[in-house]
C-alpha cells in the first residue's frame, strides 16, 4: 500500500530530502541514497533496498502504477507533482520526471565472502562519476564486492548512484576506517592478493597472477595509488599501450584487468575436470 501526495508548494511535508540534493553529506549522514531516471529507478525497485519515497510527475506515476501495484517499494510514500515544480523542488534542470529516495544497506561482512572472491579497492577516487562508472564495470565483468577507502567518494552519492545505472543497489560495498588495515586483513585472514593497477608497475598484465582470491586496488584520477597502500600490493600490474599512451581512465583501466581476471578463470574452469 502507498500514500499518494498532490504535491503543489515547496513547503510540503515529506520532499526535504529532495530539496538537499546539493547537499550530499546530509544525506550520507542520514544513511540515503537518492536514485534519478527511469532505469536506475526500475533497477532500485527490483533490488533488496528499502525505498522511503518517490518523486516523479503524473505521466511517470501512470507508467509506474502498475509496477507500484504488483508489490514494488512497498510502504514508499508517493509524491506527484508537476515537471515545472519538480524542477523547483531539485533546484536544477530535470528532465526524466522520476526520482526515488531509499535506505543504503547495512555493512556486509568479509566472512560472507565467496571462494575465490574477486574485490575491488577504491583509493583516493574523488569524482562521484567515476566512482559509479567503476561500480558499472565491476558489477559488469564479476567482482564480489567494492571496497571504498576513505578518501574516495561514496558510491552512494546521487551521481555515483546515476553513472552506476543502479549497480551499486546489489554489489556489497565495504567502507572500512583504513583501507590499509581492511588490505592487510584480507591478505592475513583469506589469503587475498592485493593488486595495484599502476601505469608505471614492474608487471605486465600477461604475466600477473590472476587466479585464487584478489582485490584490484585504483588509484586517485591524478595522483593515482597512494605510497601507504602500495606498500599493501603484492603486485603492480600495468596494461601495455600503444602511440606512447601512458595511461587509461581509472574505469577504462579497470575494465581491461577485470576483463582479464574474468576471461582466465573462465577458461580455467572450462578446463577442470569434470
Amino acid at each position: 500500500m502507498h500514500n499518494v501526495h498532490h504535491i503543489t508548494s515547496l513547503d510540503a511535508t515529506g520532499i526535504q530530502p529532495y530539496r538537499t540534493l546539493r547537499r550530499p553529506l546530509e544525506h550520507q549522514r542520514r544513511g540515503l541514497l537518492v536514485a534519478e531516471g527511469e532505469k536506475v529507478v526500475r533497477r532500485l525497485f527490483s533490488s533488496p533496498l528499502r525505498v522511503r519515497s518517490l518523486l516523479l510527475t503524473p505521466e511517470w506515476r501512470e507508467r509506474m502504477t502498475p509496477l507500484l501495484e504488483a508489490g514494488a517499494a512497498p510502504g514508499a510514500e508517493i509524491f506527484v507533482t508537476s515537471r515545472a515544480l519538480l524542477q523547483e523542488i531539485v533546484g536544477f534542470r530535470f528532465h526524466q520526471g522520476i526520482m526515488a529516495l531509499a535506505e543504503v544497506p547495512p555493512e556486509p561482512m568479509t566472512d560472507a565472502l565467496p571462494s575465490p572472491h574477486l574485490l575491488v579497492a577504491l583509493d583516493g577516487l574523488a569524482h562521484a562519476e567515476n566512482v559509479g562508472v567503476v561500480l558499472r564495470n565491476a558489477a559488469a565483468l564479476g567482482a564480489d564486492g567494492i571496497i571504498v577507502g576513505e578518501t574516495s567518494a561514496s558510491p552512494f552519492l546521487r551521481r555515483a548512484v546515476r553513472n552506476s545505472m543502479g549497480a551499486v543497489f546489489r554489489l556489497p560495498v565495504f567502507h572500512p576506517a583504513s583501507l590499509s588495515r581492511m588490505l592487510g586483513e584480507l591478505w592475513e585472514h583469506h589469503g587475498t592478493r592485493i593488486i595495484a593497477a599502476d601505469a608505471s608497475g614492474s608487471t605486465p598484465l600477461a604475466e600477473a597472477e590472476l587466479g585464487g582470491n584478489l582485490c584490484v586496488v585504483v588509484g586517485n584520477e591524478q595522483e593515482g595509488i597512494a605510497p601507504e597502500i602500495l606498500e599493501r600490493c603484492t603486485a603492480r600490474v600495468r596494461i601495455p599501450m600503444d602511440r606512447e599512451i601512458d595511461s587509461l581512465n581509472v574505469a577504462s583501466a579497470l575494465a581491461v584487468l577485470l576483463y582479464a581476471i574474468r576471461t582466465l578463470r573462465m577458461n580455467r574452469e572450462a578446463a577442470a575436470p569434470r
